[in-house]
C-alpha cells in the first residue's frame, strides 16, 4: 500500500507532515531536508546529519496544527538541544507523540501559501497567494481549476497585487517562476489522479535568497478517514 491507503486504512484524517512531504517530494514539489526520529538518540543523530541550525517538530497523526500546540522548537544549535526537545515533546504531547520531524532551519525574507480545495461543484481547485503570517491578513490569492497548464500558473503569479515578491528582492534573486510553475501544476495532477485527497496545504512555502522554493510545512487532508 501507498501512504495514502496506509492512512486510510487506519482511519486518518490526514496524512502526518513527514508523510505529506513524501507525497509532495514524489511529485517534483521541493520540501525541507528532514529525518523522523523515535527516539532522542535519533533526533540528536539526525540534527547532526542535517547540520545546525535544526527544527525540531513533534510527529503525530492527530498533530496537524504543531504550532497551535506548542510542538515547535527552532534554532537547535546542538545534538544535546536535539535530545532535550525530543524529551520535551514527548512529555508535553503525551498520547498524541509518535516522534518528531527534524528539519533544516531555513532562512528567507519571502513567503508563499500553496494550496488545493476540492470544490463540490468544480472539483480540485489550486491556489496560490502570499504566505506566512500574513496570509489571512493580506487574503492576497490566485486559483485555477485543475487541470491547468503552464502558462495560466504563471497567470495566477501576476494576478496576486503582491506580484513584486517574485522579482529581485533586497539582493536576492528572482524566483525561479519554471520550479513554481511545475509545482502549482503538480498539485492540480496530483488531486486528479488520487481522489482520496480533500485538501492541501503548503504554508510556508519559502523562497529562498537564490530564488529556488522549498517547502516548509505541509499539510494532506484525506476523504474517507474517521472524522
Amino acid at each position: 500500500m501507498d501512504l495514502i491507503e496506509k492512512a486510510l486504512a487506519r482511519g486518518a484524517r490526514a496524512l502526518s507532515e513527514y508523510e505529506s512531504k513524501q507525497l509532495l517530494a514524489a511529485s517534483g514539489i521541493p520540501v525541507t531536508r528532514e529525518v523522523l526520529a523515535t527516539s532522542a538518540a535519533e533526533a540528536a543523530d539526525a540534527a547532526e546529519t542535517i547540520g545546525f541550525p535544526v527544527a525540531i517538530k513533534g510527529s503525530g497523526a492527530e498533530l496537524m496544527h504543531k504550532t497551535e500546540a506548542g510542538a515547535v522548537v527552532l534554532n537547535i544549535m546542538d545534538a544535546a538541544g536535539a535530545a532535550a526537545a525530543f524529551e520535551r515533546l514527548a512529555e508535553k504531547l503525551g498520547d498524541r507523540f509518535e516522534g518528531v520531524l527534524v528539519s533544516e532551519m531555513v532562512s528567507a525574507k519571502r513567503e508563499l501559501v500553496l494550496g488545493l480545495h476540492r470544490e463540490p461543484q468544480f472539483g480540485p481547485c489550486v491556489m496560490l497567494g502570499i504566505g506566512g503570517v500574513m496570509t489571512e491578513i493580506l487574503n492576497d490569492t490566485a486559483f485555477r481549476v485543475a487541470p491547468f497548464d503552464a502558462a495560466e500558473a504563471r497567470d495566477m503569479a501576476d494576478e496576486l497585487r503582491a506580484n513584486k515578491i517574485f522579482a529581485p528582492f533586497r539582493g536576492e534573486a528572482a524566483v525561479d517562476m519554471e520550479s513554481l510553475r511545475k509545482c502549482l501544476t503538480a498539485l492540480g495532477d496530483l488531486a486528479l489522479s488520487r481522489e482520496e485527497i480533500r485538501e492541501i496545504d503548503i504554508n510556508p512555502m519559502m523562497i529562498r535568497p537564490d530564488g529556488r522554493l522549498v517547502a516548509v510545512d505541509a499539510l494532506v487532508v484525506l476523504d474517507g478517514g474517521d472524522r
